[in-house]
């Protein structure tokens, strides 16, 4: 998948003529196939989109050196980013063209420590709800082996994106 996304635009942001009257799994869609550019935040925090569907987002991360907090363990605000990216996507799935979404309010609970045993998580996130005014989705982050490290909850405001002249 890295190549894939690589061998494209690679990081950056889509201009709004790219995305304009796709849907939301429509453009996520085309930013797996390389054929849109995806966010900048997934290079820098070492994640990557792997796979969506209606209501569904999939991400896979690498927690390094470059994430580690002052105790030598893996910051908070990485599995944060990780579990927000996966509850925002899913939600970004449900938009028509046209309408677009923001982070109302993000609830993250870390349950283990993201130590040595888990050189990748993925983080799972779906769809509870979507509304005309609000979304709201779930995400589970877990550990090749099944661990569960942490899970979230969001609500998102649903709006009408700015037409584009």
């Amino acid at each position: 998948m890295a190549a894939r996304l690589d061998a494209g635009p690679g990081a950056g942001v889509a201009r709004p003529e790219q995305v304009a009257g796709k849907t939301g799994l429509e453009t996520l869609q085309a930013m797996l196939r390389g054929e849109l550019p995806y966010p900048p935040i997934a290079r820098t925090l070492d994640f990557m989109l792997l796979e969506v569907d209606e209501g569904r987002a999939t991400f896979q991360g690498t927690p390094g050196p470059a994430h580690l907090n002052p105790m030598g363990t893996i910051h908070g605000g990485w599995y944060a980013t990780l579990l927000d990216s996966a509850l925002g996507c899913a939600v970004h799935t449900m938009m028509p063209a046209g309408r677009g979404y923001t982070t109302a309010e993000l609830g993250v609970n870390l349950v283990r420590a993201i130590g040595p045993r888990a050189p990748r998580v993925r983080a799972e996130g779906k769809v509870i709800h979507c509304g005309r005014q609000l979304a709201t989705a779930e995400a589970r982050l877990y550990g090749p082996d099944g661990t569960l490290y942490a899970h979230a909850t969001t609500t998102c405001l649903v709006f009408e994106l700015p037409k584009q002249t």
